[in-house]
């Protein structure tokens, strides 16, 4: 690769978060029996007219707005052709040469610092249904989906890596449920791209012959099909044949990327006006309000947690990766825990949980006051980090009171003077060789001897006491 240059652009759907269609009043809702959220209009039969959904006019202004974009004051609708069973009309209801806006941009974090990818366009359009195959020999299809309201995000060509690609994609997902517009679910498909890559010999400006990858459903698939697709076209040239443009479905069991079907241009779709639908024109008192009621994004909520709360970057960016772990951290830092000590507990313990069990944070029963407090024992010196752990674990499925299974597990740390002076002088006495090897200066023997009072105290007591007795006993002794 040290002679080429990779250049990725993403095409990006994002369902939007509406309770009917874009054109009709059938429901949005997922999971749904086949062909059971179905009328005239999105089953595209005769004499059915579309009536745009002005909620979805609202969240794709708002997107537009959170990037950056140029949003245009007046917008048109165009019949996108093309034939497919999932397809009922025939044609898809989109925006062409006059979409809602234009000429936003993303920061994205690299090796090298920040980054802009530019965004070229957002447009609104509807979705189609899905096929359902069976045993491979027919197909049937579920019209449930169609109708329901997209906006499309078309980036520059402006990634050099498929690393940078996936902190697009993650940034845009990131500021889509910040809005709450979209639910970012990419294995449901209400957050999913198409990617467009080339590569290209190291400093020139010419663009490569590109194709389109798809069916690509998690930010690691998302890795791997680039990865696949680079490599491929490079063998290609190497060997000197050509890349041919098309579009390629990625196989995530095998971890290749196979062709589907030549890459359409736009000519091939013969886009014209939809006489059905009226120009969209928007007033400035509806843009500005739009404006006004943005909620806090992504990025000032990073610079906040950074300046008020002196948290570094890496933990910022970590935190407000996902809104609703920010808001739990959030919420449990409203009751008086140190800041730094509540970050790394979510960063740790409650994110790796979230992880290992494949879930999100609506699954933990914790409450983030209770949370707080599970960090607050562990302060105090009543319980030890060991110990806050396995509280932790049987709080996140019950949701009981910290402080109530430390009491039913018997996990109270003794901090009391007097007990702990005891269990160290029995060890000590019990081990006299191995002090008089910590006096001589082997440094080793001091966590031996922590574990032996530890064990001594089945595990209550304070280690730092522990240890602070065991130093002045060994120093006093010795002296």
């Amino acid at each position: 690769m040290r002679d080429y240059e990779v250049v990725i652009g993403l095409e990006v759907h994002a369902q939007l978060k509406t309770e009917s269609k874009i054109f009709c009043s059938c429901s949005t809702r997922f999971g749904q029996d086949p062909n059971t959220n179905v009328c005239p209009v999105c089953t595209g039969m005769p004499g059915s007219l579309p009536v745009l959904n002005a909620r979805a006019v609202e969240y794709a202004v708002k997107m537009a707005l959170a990037v950056g974009c140029r949003v245009n004051r007046k917008s048109l609708f165009a019949r996108k052709n093309y034939f497919y069973p999932d397809l009922p009309m025939g044609y898809q209801i989109s925006q062409y040469d006059q979409p809602l806006a234009e000429h936003g941009w993303v920061e994205i974090p690299t090796e090298a610092g920040p980054k802009r990818i530019g965004i070229t366009r957002i447009h609104m359009e509807n979705d189609a249904g899905k096929l359902l195959h069976t045993d491979g020999t027919w197909s049937q299809v579920d019209l449930n989906r169609a109708g329901t309201p997209l906006i499309e995000i078309v980036s520059e060509p402006d990634m050099r890596s498929a690393a940078e690609a996936v902190e697009y994609l993650k940034a845009l997902r990131s500021i889509l449920v910040y809005l709450d517009i979209c639910d970012g679910n990419m294995e449901e498909g209400s957050f999913r791209c198409d990617a467009n890559v080339s590569i290209r010999p190291r400093g020139s400006t010419t663009f490569g012959t590109r194709t389109e990858l798809k069916n690509m459903n998690s930010f690691r698939n998302v890795e791997r099909a680039i990865l696949y697709e680079v490599r491929r076209q490079v063998e290609l040239v190497e060997d000197g044949e050509a890349v041919v443009q098309e579009t390629r479905l990625f196989d995530a069991v095998k971890g290749v990327t196979r062709s589907m079907r030549g890459k359409e241009e736009a000519h091939d779709y013969r886009y014209f006006p939809d006489p059905d639908l009226v120009p969209l024109v928007l007033t400035e008192g509806q843009i500005a309000a739009w404006q006004a009621a943005l909620p806090e994004l992504p990025a000032q909520r990073r610079a906040r947690f950074m300046d008020a709360l002196g948290l570094s970057a890496a933990d910022a960016e970590v935190l407000t990766a996902e809104k609703a772990v920010a808001d739990y951290f959030e919420a449990a830092l409203g009751h008086g825990v140190d800041p730094k000590k509540i970050a790394n507990w979510v960063m740790g313990d409650l994110l790796r949980e979230l992880n290992d069990r494949g879930v999100d944070i609506s699954a933990c029963r914790l409450s983030p006051a209770h949370f707080a407090q599970l960090v607050g024992l562990v302060e105090a010196g009543s319980i030890n980090a060991s110990q806050a752990r396995t509280v932790f674990r049987e709080a996140f499925d019950s949701g009981e009171e910290p402080k109530a299974v430390v009491e039913r597990l018997g996990l109270m740390q003794v901090s009391d003077d007097a007990a702990v002076e005891t269990w160290v002088r029995e060890v000590l006495q019990a081990h006299p060789a191995e002090v008089q090897r910590l006096r001589a200066g082997e440094k080793k023997l001091m966590g031996f001897l922590v574990g032996q009072v530890m064990r001594r105290s089945g595990g209550k007591a304070n280690p730092a006491k522990v240890n602070a007795c065991i130093t002045r006993w060994v120093g006093e002794e010795g002296a």
